[in-house]
């Protein structure tokens, strides 16, 4: 349970012991930020979709364009953009490029994301 300080303000303050805890425990000011970073690439629509269809199977540029409806073109700028940040990885086949889930924590961050908005 949390503790408490009274001051003499009005106002009630968390213990400077569990305040000094919190802020030794907090992550280092670089992951913070790469967090934050990690998390603008799922601030868009079209990469949302591409993760989604990435979950179901593995895919190529113009399979993924057919089934979300956007250019190839378009398609490509997002996956480069999500394989920048290490979410996606990719084969090649021939000639052909094969993209997939980079890893199971993408997997797991798409699905507890719909899990939290379903509920």
């Amino acid at each position: 349970m949390l503790e408490f300080e009274e001051s003499s303000s009005d106002y009630i303050h968390a213990d400077s012991a569990v305040i000094e805890r919190i802020k030794n425990e907090m992550p280092a000011e670089e992951i913070m930020y790469d967090l934050a970073e990690l998390y603008k690439i799922f601030g868009d629509s079209t990469r949302i979709k591409i993760l989604c269809v990435l979950l179901e199977a593995e895919m190529c540029v113009s399979d993924i364009s057919a089934l979300i409806g956007v250019s190839q073109s378009a398609i490509s700028h997002q996956l480069r953009s999500l394989k920048q940040s290490k979410l996606i990885k990719y084969r090649r086949v021939g000639k052909t490029l094969l993209y997939s889930l980079a890893d199971d924590h993408v997997r797991t961050i798409i699905n507890n994301g719909i899990e939290h908005i379903s509920e």
